[in-house]
């Protein structure tokens, strides 16, 4: 592939290098890099007096960038991973399965060093993923690529570089002890955090066996449990262990089992135990456990549950990238910022309004009358109305039309140059607008700028609902118990919600905070939205020109 100037004239056929303005049936259009000149487009750009135009030229042996990142991307899956369709070189992997996700580490990092234009970024190895999570991407950084290299990287990939290990039902067996300082309550609420943590891979409590700290107790509780065919057994200790003598690797032996491994080199998560009972693997859980937030338990219970082997040498390894108390990506209790009882949470709005209606035909919906004003007003005043005038609009398909309808509304206007590459584009252009305040906000409504029936009441409950000091980080309404729209972020998740991908805005991201989210229900108005000329018709919208 190589970069040359041509005139427009003599550019027939060859790839945009740089996005350019032009010129159509008098009407400015935007020209987007990668594009493949036509006829139309090299009028558009003599149409705006464009001279000369900087485009790439293809070899002969060169592979577009779209062609090559599907089949690369196609070349890695393994076992539970799709791939989507690919756009502007980029081809993202999915997990079809809940489970484990386990890289060929060394495979994806042959295929990196061979041509830096061919890139494979994935999760880190291990990570607990959900069907339909995004556990990887190919990005082609070029227009092409040269064949050779392609071939090269395929031949590497059909090895199958990226899969998901399935999780599997496991019965779990539970025993916790307690002691006089312990309420029942903290037991409770122990269950309930493991139940959560079994529920991705319908793994399920079998029973639990609640009895005094003490070595013959949990010993008789442990045999117990191996009597009702458990394919797991937990230790939660009412004191945390503090070596390989302590009551519960005691009480292992004493039952009859082995202790093979005594702590681990994450944190939190330090103070684990790995054993087994008549060929049943036996973990002694960290105090940590009993918190929701990602630990090392996780990882030995993850590992387990997906039937991959968990052994000394694994644990030991487990300490690159076991520091997770401080990271900031993943927010935690213990780091969450709170909003003091006398002080109302600042809450700012994000309408994302930037939408191309394709569904639409040739109009903007956006701007259609609905009960008498554009339908994105709608959804504006009933944001201003309940929040103030802390308002930012994110643009993209026709903007000018949608700062007329919004003509009046005090509001910071955006524009998203990427609208067409999906949801996501504009919702990162808005939320990095936020985070680069000298004074973020408390919590962010995102809102759709297609949703009639979203009210002043609908915002307020919502806002209502967020309290950082019970937990509620995450405010997500529904209608008959499915999730809708708009919905209320922390400040806390503003970097994560930078870092999304795709036309499904954060989906995903409510499924990986699910101990952050409160549900509030709605009804029909946070499900109702406008996508084609019917449903405009049924709701008695107008389109205007």
């Amino acid at each position: 592939m190589k970069l040359i100037d041509l005139s427009p004239s003599d550019a027939l056929g060859t790839l945009l290098a740089h996005s350019m303005d032009g010129e159509l049936n008098g009407k400015p259009v935007r020209l987007k890099k990668g594009r493949l000149l036509t006829e139309a487009d090299i009028g558009a750009l003599i149409a705006r007096n464009h001279v000369s135009v900087t485009v790439a030229k293809l070899d002969a042996d060169d592979v577009h960038e779209d062609e090559a990142a599907h089949a690369l991307a196609k070349a890695v899956c393994g076992d539970h991973v799709r791939v989507d369709m690919p756009f502007t070189g980029r081809a993202n992997l999915f997990a079809t399965k809940s489970g484990l996700f386990v890289p060929n580490v060394d495979l994806i990092n042959q295929i990196n060093g061979l041509d830096p234009s061919l890139t494979v970024a994935t999760l880190p190895p291990y990570t607990a993923v959900e069907a339909g999570r995004m556990v990887g991407t190919v990005k082609i950084i070029p227009f092409a690529v040269p064949g050779q290299s392609l071939k090269a990287c395929l031949d590497i990939a059909a090895h199958t570089a990226l899969a998901v290990t399935a999780f599997r039902a496991a019965k779990v067996g539970l025993v916790a002890t307690r002691l006089p300082t312990l309420k029942d309550g903290v037991l409770d609420k122990t269950r309930k955090v493991l139940e959560t943590r079994l529920k991705p891979s319908a793994s399920f409590l079998v029973d639990e066996i609640r009895t005094a700290h003490d070595v013959g107790q949990v010993a008789e509780a442990i045999r117990s449990l191996a009597g009702r065919n458990c394919d797991l057994i937990l230790l939660i200790g009412a004191s945390a262990m503090i070596d390989a003598e302590d009551v519960l690797p005691q009480a292992l032996r004493l039952a009859g089992g082995s202790v093979d491994y005594v702590g681990m080199p994450v944190d939190p998560g330090n103070l684990l135990f790995l054993g087994e009972f008549e060929g049943t693997p036996v973990i002694g859980a960290p105090g940590c456990a009993r918190s929701p937030v990602e630990n090392g338990f996780d990882w030995v219970l993850n590992r387990i549950l997906a039937g991959i082997p968990v052994g000394a040498s694994d644990i030991a390894a487990m300490g690159v990238g076991g520091l997770l108390m401080e990271i900031v990506s993943r927010p935690q209790p213990r780091q969450l910022e709170t909003v003091p009882m006398n002080k109302p949470p600042k809450i700012a709005a994000l309408l994302l309004a930037a939408g191309q209606s394709k569904r639409m035909g040739p109009n903007n919906k956006l701007i259609a009358e609905v009960e008498g004003k554009p339908l994105v007003r709608h959804v504006a005043d009933a944001a201003i109305g309940a929040l103030g005038d802390d308002l930012t609009v994110v643009t993209g398909a026709r903007p000018e039309q949608v700062v007329a309808a919004l003509e009046g509304v005090t509001a910071e206007i955006l524009f998203n140059p990427e609208f067409d590459q999906g949801l996501s584009t504009s919702l990162r252009t808005g939320i990095q607008a936020l985070a680069a305040r000298e004074t973020r906000p408390d919590a962010v409504l995102v809102l759709l700028g297609d949703m009639p029936h979203i009210s002043q009441d609908i915002v307020k409950q919502l806002a209502a609902a967020f309290d950082p000091e019970e937990g509620r980080h995450i405010i997500v309404p529904t209608d008959a118990g499915k999730r809708g729209n708009p919905v209320l972020w922390s400040a806390r998740f503003l970097d994560a919600l930078t870092g999304i991908q795709g036309d499904t805005g954060a989906r995903h991201l409510i499924g990986e905070y699910a101990e952050f989210v409160h549900e509030v229900e709605i009804g029909r108005a946070v499900s109702f939205d406008l996508d084609t000329p019917e449903q405009m018709k049924q709701a008695g919208g107008r389109f205007v020109d």
